[in-house]
């Protein structure tokens, strides 16, 4: 895929795509776990090298544990949740915040958090102001959460401040694409469902997975997440993932074909694990898939 930012030139990315050949040819066509050279180009790989089981299995291979987050302790969002890995011999971790949608609450997204959080992630799903903010409000409540992580949450510790990313649901996957266009800095932009009376994001730099339902009536493919995706500039790294016969709230339950992209996604971008772009390029395929586009490269 292309090269999503100044801070990953396209020869950075050739360096470490040589040397991630090499780990595949040293055991014989499988993917290795990075050692040595290759762990010293990226130091922010974590955990085993993915495969189709471990990203679709409902946890990843870090044991994480939680706190709540009283909105009462905390300035610019409601509160919500924080999940981390439990390990402390990783280094640092990448972060992400993620927004319900309208009058819906964390809990509504709840399964998102251990799961990605078990991938490698300090993730926050919060709580908003109010059941009714709009995306733009949304927006600026995801980035909020993300300066609490870092700054002040007692797991800031953990955090690498310069691998952060947003997603949200609905509503708050408005709010993600206006967090991403506000802040070109993050790594990373997931919308869910996404929901915005602004169809048009030429300003968004920040690599973005979108993903739709076909079947979505609230916020339907075709007013949405399709020409939110085309606005985005073709320059920049880019994803519209739509989901067989699904419908607005299929972020609302355990969502396998969701999952799985949103962290190889943030796998790739967040911690710039180039093992994950056999996950991105070409892309997803199967029963669950209507479609797939993406910025790959053509063959």
């Amino acid at each position: 895929m292309r090269s999503a930012t100044t801070t990953r030139p396209r020869t950075r990315l050739r360096a470490l795509a040589r040397l991630a050949a090499a780990a595949v040819l040293a055991v014989g066509g499988a993917l290795a776990v990075p050692t040595g050279a290759q762990a010293a180009a990226n130091p922010y790989e974590r955990g085993p090298a993915p495969t189709d089981a471990v990203l679709e299995a409902s946890r990843g291979p870090f044991a994480t544990t939680s706190y709540s987050v009283s909105g009462l302790s905390v300035t610019g969002f409601g509160g919500g949740v924080v999940y981390y890995p439990t390990s402390t011999s990783e280094g640092t971790f990448g972060a992400i915040a993620i927004s319900p949608g309208y009058t819906a609450t964390w809990s509504s997204l709840s399964w998102l958090g251990p799961r990605i959080a078990s991938h490698g992630f300090v993730v926050i799903g919060i709580e908003t102001n109010t059941l009714l903010d709009q995306p733009d409000s949304r927006g600026r409540q995801l980035l909020a959460a993300l300066d609490y992580l870092v700054q002040r949450s007692s797991v800031r510790g953990r955090i690498d401040a310069g691998r952060l990313a947003v997603a949200g649901h609905s509503m708050g996957g408005g709010g993600t694409l206006e967090a991403a266009a506000a802040r070109p800095s993050l790594q990373a932009a997931v919308p869910l469902a996404p929901w915005n009376l602004d169809k048009t994001w030429s300003g968004v730099t920040v690599p973005t997975l979108i993903v739709g339902g076909e079947s979505d009536s609230v916020a339907p493919v075709a007013s949405h997440s399709v020409p939110f995706y085309n606005s985005i500039p073709a320059s920049s790294e880019k994803a519209y993932l739509e989901l067989n016969g699904a419908s607005h709230f299929f972020p609302q339950s355990v969502n396998t074909p969701t999952a799985k992209q949103m962290v190889a996604w943030l796998k790739r971008f967040v911690d710039n694990d180039t093992r994950y772009e056999q996950f991105l390029c070409p892309g997803p395929s199967g029963l669950a898939i209507e479609e797939y586009r993406n910025t790959c490269p053509s063959s």
